[in-house]
Formats: C-alpha cells, sequence, structure tokens
C-alpha cells in the first residue's frame, strides 16, 4: 500500500513579506515565517522598531530585511513591490480601529480606518499579485481581518465596516487570481491579547463580557494566531483560497 504524504510546513527558500511586522500579530506571522525557513521582509513605518526586530530574528539565526514604508502610500508601495523580485507569501497585518457610536462617528475617523484596513489592503494585494502574475509564479496573499468581517460588534460599526468589506474583496479576487494559483485568504482572530488588544481589555467588565462570548473561554494570544499563518503560507493550504480561518474560540458559532 502506497501511503500519502503529508504537506510540508516548511518555507525554505519563500520570499515574504510582512506588513504592520513590528507589533502584535505582525510580529508574531514575521516571526513564525521566519522560523519555518522563508526570508521575511518587515514592513512598517519606524525604522527603530524594524532594526529591533530584524536583529532579534537575526539573534535566532534566521533571514529578515526591513522596509520602512508607509502602506497607506498605495503608489509608494506598488511602485516598490514592482521593482522587487516576486513574493511567495504576502501577510498583511497592519490594521487599525477607531471606536465610537454609528451616530457619532466622524468621516475623518471613517477615512482613516477604511484607507488601511480596506484601500492599503486592496492595493498590496493587486501590487503583489500582478508581480507574481508577471513571472508565472504562485503565490499566497493573507490578510488579518477579524471575527468582525463575519459579525457585528458594539461601538465598531466602521472597524465591521472595513472587515467585512475586505471580506467580500477577497473572495473576489480569489476567483479573478485562481488560474494564476494566487491564493488569497484571512485569519479571523477574536480578540487577542496586543498592545492595541489591552486597551480593551483592561477594563475589567469588557473583559468579562468578552470572555463570556467566546466559548474557549479566553482571550487569544499571538501565538494563537502564528500556526494559522504559517499553514496559509505553505503548501499544507494549497487548495485553500477566496475563505477565511476563524480563530475565534467559537464567538461566531452562535
Amino acid at each position: 500500500m502506497k501511503l500519502p504524504q503529508t504537506p510540508s510546513l516548511r518555507l525554505d527558500g519563500k520570499r515574504a513579506l510582512v506588513t504592520g511586522a513590528t507589533s502584535g500579530i505582525g510580529l508574531g506571522a514575521a516571526t513564525a515565517l521566519a522560523r519555518a525557513g522563508a526570508e521575511v521582509h518587515c514592513l512598517a513605518r519606524s525604522n527603530d522598531q524594524l532594526d529591533a526586530l530584524c536583529g532579534a530574528l537575526a539573534e535566532e539565526g534566521l533571514s529578515a530585511r526591513s522596509l520602512p514604508m508607509d502602506l497607506t502610500d498605495v503608489k509608494a508601495v506598488a511602485d516598490e513591490l514592482a521593482a522587487r523580485e516576486a513574493f511567495d507569501v504576502v501577510v498583511n497585518s497592519a490594521g487599525m480601529a477607531r471606536h465610537s457610536a454609528a451616530l457619532d462617528t466622524s468621516p475623518e475617523d471613517y477615512d482613516a480606518v477604511m484607507g488601511l484596513n480596506l484601500r492599503a489592503a486592496y492595493f498590496l494585494s493587486t501590487a503583489a499579485a500582478r508581480r507574481m502574475t508577471a513571472v508565472g509564479k504562485p503565490g499566497s496573499i493573507i490578510h488579518l481581518s477579524s471575527q468582525m468581517g463575519h459579525v457585528g460588534g458594539i461601538v465598531r460599526a466602521v472597524y465591521c465596516a472595513s472587515k467585512h468589506a475586505l471580506e467580500g474583496m477577497i473572495k473576489a479576487m480569489a476567483i479573478e487570481w485562481g488560474p494564476n494559483r494566487i491564493r488569497i485568504n484571512s485569519i479571523c482572530p477574536t480578540f487577542i491579547r496586543t498592545p492595541l488588544g489591552e486597551q480593551t481589555l483592561a477594563d475589567p467588565e469588557r473583559r468579562q463580557w468578552i470572555e463570556g462570548k467566546i466559548k474557549l473561554g479566553r482571550v487569544g494570544e499571538v501565538e494563537d494566531i502564528m500556526g494559522a499563518v504559517v499553514y496559509l503560507a505553505s503548501d499544507a493550504s494549497a487548495l485553500v483560497t477566496g475563505t477565511s480561518l476563524l480563530i475565534d474560540g467559537g464567538w461566531t458559532a452562535e
């Protein structure tokens, strides 16, 4: 009897781009991909934080390079990707939230959230896919979305709008780019303990409510997301595109 081969989760020889790489889930994604063997290019606005990240990865003998850029400058990002060798993996972890009641949302807050969470994500995806297509390279594009791309949330109308739109964008791009073997998916976490998430979790009543919604009874850690990033980046997910991987502890199960 011939047994099937287990697909590899290794990324040796692959080039990966991670945005929002210097903190939270982005930091975890960059670390996970580098430990899986990829050469990781870390994109963020802060030179100092990028240097610290690349230095820490280098101390483990891992390959990392810094790319200081503002992701919302979509032309500069597109030009940069066009001038580089095509990436095999792109992980977009950059994102923001400005929470308020819908009736209190300002146009400035709306534009800021949509500008990063949707507009920048859209044009990062097209720039990456265009370069992959030009050289005939298959690839995996992964967006860090949210459980709030599948449900509503209190005082999160703009954030939910950006993430629901992101999910629809991913489905449409998956249809277009599938023939070129370019996969695009999202990871949708629940509340994760990050510097940004701690602002919400610091409120005891809010945290109790959140833990009550998460069926596994705890908020997430960055480590809970790292395996999913490697999975979607690797050949183990070769037939996965146009979908979302919910890491929400059961929040959306009901």
